[in-house]
């Protein structure tokens, strides 16, 4: 996967948005204004950071000890860096990004949930 590619399947969304609150090498997406990933628009290889489920972090981590690990800067209980380099397959990486857009929406307000569908 590649940074055109991650953009374009996170944009592919209900309701997700991009910026770059923390300068202009950082691209996050949220939904509904709620961060669910982050990239640095020059890491090569590319990587991201994520939300995920606590167990399910740890054992990720556990079974992909060079492709994932605790977020940088982020709660590393709730969130992973993956690197992708080819340890996991695009299709890994796209239910690990789905993964984190589901949490987040899990989280918003039932309101806020019912003006998009998932």
């Amino acid at each position: 996967m590649h940074i055109e590619q991650l953009r374009d399947y996170c944009l592919s969304k209900p309701a997700v948005s991009e910026s770059c609150p923390f300068g202009p090498d950082t691209l996050v997406f949220k939904v509904a204004d709620k961060m669910f990933l982050l990239t640095g628009l020059d890491s090569l290889p590319l990587s991201f950071s994520a939300k995920c489920d606590p167990e399910r972090a740890v054992a990720l981590r556990d079974q992909y000890p060079h492709s994932v690990k605790g977020a940088y800067h982020m709660n590393k209980r709730h969130w992973n860096e993956v690197i992708c380099k080819g340890e996991l397959a695009d299709q890994q990486l796209q239910e690990l990004i789905d993964h984190s857009y589901e949490l987040v929406v899990a989280g918003l307000p039932k309101r806020v949930r019912s003006t998009f569908s998932i």
